[in-house]
């Protein structure tokens, strides 16, 4: 058994080499200030985000290291803030500068990815009656602190615009303004129901490649679709089947319950709890399925757990959309298309770990495998849990994020998935392979835990 468990710690140690590269930067460099644009048919709106360090140098307020106290600093000098934004800042259309509607303010204080923040200012545009839509080329002026500090530039960026398939873009620039090239023409190009589509459901996948606890809550349930609990312990099966079976419950139930949520806390039928809470549950989804599988509270079942779960995975979700400036057709088609995003996702994580999981199932390695496993996620989500109720950075998330980047962890999963081929095989030849559930410890109230075709007593089980 040392030997299965040092071959399990180099199974992981070799996903954790492929896996920590560096992550993608923020868009965020700290010296610019940004222009946030949200298109849709008939709204525009967006963000004007000016950088603490801009704020420190033309109002001369302290900042140090305490992120709270500078926040009060800048807070200090809102109205001249304000001020400065509503006269350096103008969007129109035609020749003809139209004066955004500022609102609330809100600070960028937990970029961890840049040592500056921002102070942020949302607003809306009126467009003018005699347009019947957002016209597809408007004109954009912007020169923030050109004059008072030299060398100074400012960007533009689409954040989203479903109708030309731009959807929460943080990093992608549109145009770049500089003293001399203050006022910038924008065309935003075609619109259409089918790009939304398309590109919803891009960003559907995008957010469960990205997403490690959605990520991690399918894997988890996975660990036991290739055993089965009977007698008090866990047994490999023995057939695709029986698992199959299992893993197609498991899916069913998830997508049928988060797409339920989604789509009717996306269209505001259901009102959405708060993000904290939610996400709180989310993580807790993790942990109560990773010790399910320590300690079965509802073994064979897990497709239980996965319906339950679920409809509060829809909800985290939905927020995808939430607040969004949408007429209702491009929300519903919006909506439609991140499903069957999430579902294809989905569908990627289970193929792409199943093979690897059904592989190892009747050697020595699976045991050291699923419990490692179970427990480590379960102590992550617990820590998640902690960080969301609290509010609170543990310092692992960055660690996490990078482990699962796609396409690393692809490339670790077909590595892992091939070494399990390999040890099958040794396995198998030395006549080392674990029995599979006897019949005389079957138990036949869930068709989903087919038996194998060793009846010898003595069979030696997964123990958990």
């Amino acid at each position: 058994m040392k030997s299965a468990v040092r071959a399990v710690i180099a199974l992981i140690a070799g996903a954790l080499v492929l896996g920590l590269f560096p992550a993608s930067a923020d868009a965020h460099a700290g010296d610019q200030a940004y222009v946030y644009l949200n298109v849709s048919v008939d709204q525009l709106g967006g963000q004007v985000e000016y950088p603490f360090g801009d704020v420190e140098e033309i109002w001369g307020i302290d900042l140090g290291d305490d992120r709270d106290a500078n926040a009060a600093a800048v807070e200090s000098v809102l109205p001249e803030l304000l001020a400065h934004v509503d006269e350096h800042f103008d969007i129109g259309a035609d020749g003809e500068l139209w004066a955004p509607e500022f609102g609330d303010y809100l600070f960028l204080t937990d970029n961890f990815d840049v040592d500056i923040d921002y102070v942020i200012f949302p607003f809306d545009v009126e467009i003018p009656e005699r347009y019947d839509e957002v016209p597809q080329v408007i004109e954009v002026r912007f020169d923030p602190f050109f004059e008072e500090i030299p060398n100074r530039d400012a960007l533009l960026l689409i954040a989203n615009d479903y109708g030309r398939g731009v959807i929460e873009n943080e990093a992608s620039e549109l145009r770049a303004f500089e003293p001399g090239s203050e006022i910038q023409e924008v065309d935003l190009g075609d619109s259409s129901q089918w790009t939304n589509f398309t590109s919803s459901i891009g960003f559907g996948i995008d957010h469960i490649r990205t997403g490690p606890d959605h990520i991690f809550f399918v894997f988890v349930l996975l660990l036991p679709s290739v055993l089965v609990w009977s007698a008090s312990r866990w047994w490999p099966v023995e057939g695709f089947t029986s698992s199959l079976w299992r893993v197609l419950k498991l899916v069913t139930m998830f997508t049928v319950a988060h797409s339920i949520t989604f789509t009717l806390a996306g269209l505001g039928v259901l009102p959405l709890p708060d993000s904290k809470i939610v996400e709180t549950i989310i993580a807790l989804s993790i942990a109560a399925a990773a010790l399910n599988n320590v300690r079965p509270v509802l073994p064979n079942k897990e497709w239980l757990i996965a319906g339950a779960f679920g409809l509060f995975h829809g909800m985290g979700f939905a927020s995808l959309v939430a607040d969004l400036p949408l007429d209702r057709t491009t929300e519903l088609v919006s909506l439609v298309g991140r499903n069957v995003g999430i579902e294809i996702g989905q569908v990627i994580v289970v193929l792409i770990t199943f093979p690897l999981l059904f592989l190892l199932r009747r050697t020595v390695y699976y045991r050291p495998l699923f419990i490692t496993a179970s427990i480590g996620m379960a102590v992550v989500s617990i820590g998640w849990m902690f960080e969301r109720l609290f509010e609170r950075d543990l310092g692992y998330n960055g660690a996490i994020d990078r482990v699962v980047q796609w396409p690393r962890s692809l490339i670790v999963l077909v590595v892992l998935t091939a070494i399990a081929a390999a040890l099958f095989k040794r396995e198998e030849a030395a006549g080392r392979l674990l029995d599979t559930r006897p019949d005389d410890a079957a138990d036949d109230s869930d068709p989903s835990t087919g038996t194998g075709g060793d009846t010898d007593a003595e069979s030696e089980p997964l123990p958990v």
